[in-house]
């Protein structure tokens, strides 16, 4: 069974408790004094008695929905609470709409204050035969068992149709069953079983991944909770938070896949990541367990670098730091080559060098270990958006060495290199000329000069731009650079002030680019619509290793606007 065959109730059920808590965040972290924004709270996930060790993925929501929404509508100023409520009841509906369920009326009032989705196993029966079906369990935690019983059979006789199923009930090993069992199953059929054990709800996709969740919870060597692994994951986790997500990575990637193993089941890359509320956002902080070369090493910066002053306020997204050469080396070193974040970095190299025509960790990594600055801005006449990239000029790299020789690859592939005045500066231009042939009576040759890219000395800088355009806003007032502007420094403000550089992306200019290249942000953000209805930016940063544990933090900015 695929993702996207997933049942539907299943997967709106959890969908719409995630969503409705991300609706609230907004008015919460905009207006509330309450202890909730201090960040969350302590607990660990209980669920993870259900979960195997084995397991790609799990996530859970800490706090309940409804404390969120309470928590959003008290301190919500009066004119902002219509429609905090108005988000709320439109995801309801359009998530629960054919299920004939009401989630204020049916769900919301048994529900306890942990909610937990995990994909338990890559293919849960290992049966050829049927193709690959990964095992899918949530478990929410309830307040009212008696109610959620209730809840189970309601649900169950609303979405009964007629002569196309029975409804089975199972004991096992103490524990009451109910899952539905098709008349005429085809080849491949997903069940929706559930039971209630102890003070949790537990859904799965098959009554066998439903079965191994019980077993799993009564024998304690089975479950994530007691795995090595897992515990060493939780000790990253010091703040408060309102949700925690681990993953095993080669077997997330084997799950995206559809694969029924990981390709490198020897691979042991664990992230960990916790949610936190903050000042105008909400906070990841991530742990990725598993990189070699990642023993101890204290972040490179105290402050951003200055490279950052040629890049404009306007850039749709930009990564900064200090040293490409070594963060290159690390990835190629600290990850397996077969590990799913390598392949990810490869693609991303790929699609940058292709268009280029050179090897970027020869030509450009090898040379910049000082500061560099890489933006992506918008081009003036609307079309494509062009690249700027700043790098340090550091003694030990020979860098004037190394530029020269990017203008000696331009001319071996075609491109005219000269200079040419703008602004107060001369620049080095790329250029490639053609003839083009009007019609009719502007019928003459005309030699036209296109322009791939250009680059210019400034200060301990070299500066290179993809058009004219895009230099001159690399080199005009620096006041009007991203550093300085107000909404950057929003977008770093809950970050830690030493870090090993920022990655940053301005949400509204960069939309609609990333829903073009990764159909996955759509689903996304259909999934959190309110919450990604009010996202402002996006911004990364590492804070460098300890014990062998690389350390980034992730601030989703939802700055009043």
């Amino acid at each position: 069974m695929k993702l996207r065959s997933f049942l539907l109730v299943l997967a709106t059920v959890a969908v719409v408790l995630l969503a409705i808590a991300g609706g609230s965040l907004y008015w919460i972290l905009a207006q509330s004094p309450l202890p909730l924004v201090k960040g969350g709270v302590i607990d660990q996930p209980t669920a993870a008695i259900f979960v195997p060790k084995q397991a790609p993925v799990m996530v859970s929501l800490l706090v309940n929905p409804d404390r969120l929404e309470s928590f959003a509508q008290l301190t919500a100023y009066p004119k902002n609470r219509r429609r905090s409520r108005g988000e709320i009841e439109q995801v309801e509906r359009s998530l629960l709409a054919n299920t004939g369920l009401d989630y204020q009326k049916e769900i919301r009032p048994w529900i306890g204050d942990e909610i937990t989705l995990s994909v338990t196993s890559l293919d849960f029966d290992r049966d050829p035969a049927n193709g690959v079906r990964p095992g899918y369990l949530l478990a929410v935690r309830t307040k009212d068992p008696e109610l959620a019983r209730e809840f189970l059979q309601l649900s169950y006789s609303k979405q009964a149709i007629a002569g196309t199923f029975d409804l089975v009930f199972e004991r096992y090993k103490g524990i009451d069953l109910i899952y539905k069992r098709p008349l005429q199953p085809p080849l491949k059929t997903s069940f929706l079983a559930s039971a209630v054990v102890g003070d949790f709800v537990v859904f799965a996709n098959d009554p066998k991944v439903l079965r191994d969740a019980i077993n799993n919870v009564q024998v304690a060597d089975l479950n994530l909770k007691n795995s090595p692994y897992y515990q060493e994951a939780l000790q990253t986790i010091l703040e408060p938070r309102i949700g925690v997500v681990y993953a095993n990575l080669p077997a997330v990637s084997a799950w995206i896949a559809n694969a029924p193993v990981p390709e490198t089941p020897e691979v042991r890359q664990i992230l960990t990541v916790a949610l936190s509320l903050k000042s105008q956002g909400l906070v990841a902080q991530t742990a990725l367990i598993g990189v070699a070369g990642a023993e101890n090493k204290a972040p490179a910066l105290a402050a951003p670098v200055g490279a950052l002053a040629y890049v404009p306020d306007d850039a749709i997204l930009t990564a900064a730091g200090m040293n490409l050469k070594q963060f290159w080396t690390q990835i190629e070193t600290g990850l397996e080559p077969d590990s799913p974040l390598q392949q990810i970095f490869n693609q991303a190299l790929n699609l940058l060098q292709e268009p280029l025509g050179i090897n970027l960790p020869q030509e450009i990594f090898d040379w910049v270990r000082g500061e560099y600055s890489l933006a992506l801005v918008p081009h003036p006449d609307g079309g494509e958006p062009d690249w700027i990239f700043i790098a340090e000029k550091t003694a030990d790299a020979n860098a004037d060495e190394a530029i020269a020789h990017l203008d000696t690859l331009a001319k071996e592939q075609g491109y005219s290199v000269g200079n040419l005045p703008l602004l107060d500066k001369t620049v080095t231009a790329w250029t490639k000329l053609s003839t083009s042939t009007g019609k009719g009576l502007d019928s003459l040759a005309r030699l036209q000069a296109t322009v791939s890219g250009v680059h210019t000395s400034v200060d301990k800088y070299e500066i290179f731009a993809t058009s004219v355009e895009a230099m001159a806003k690399a080199l005009q007032d620096a006041e009007r650079s991203l550093v300085n502007s107000k909404k950057f420094q929003q977008a770093i403000s809950a970050l830690p002030t030493e870090n090993d550089g920022y990655f940053y992306i301005d949400w509204n200019q960069s939309e609609p680019i990333l829903d073009e290249k990764l159909p996955l942000v759509r689903v996304v953000e259909l999934a959190v619509k309110p919450l990604f209805k009010n996202l402002r930016s996006l911004t990364i940063s590492s804070q460098g290793s300890q014990n062998s544990i690389r350390r980034a933090t992730i601030f989703f900015n939802l700055g009043v606007r």
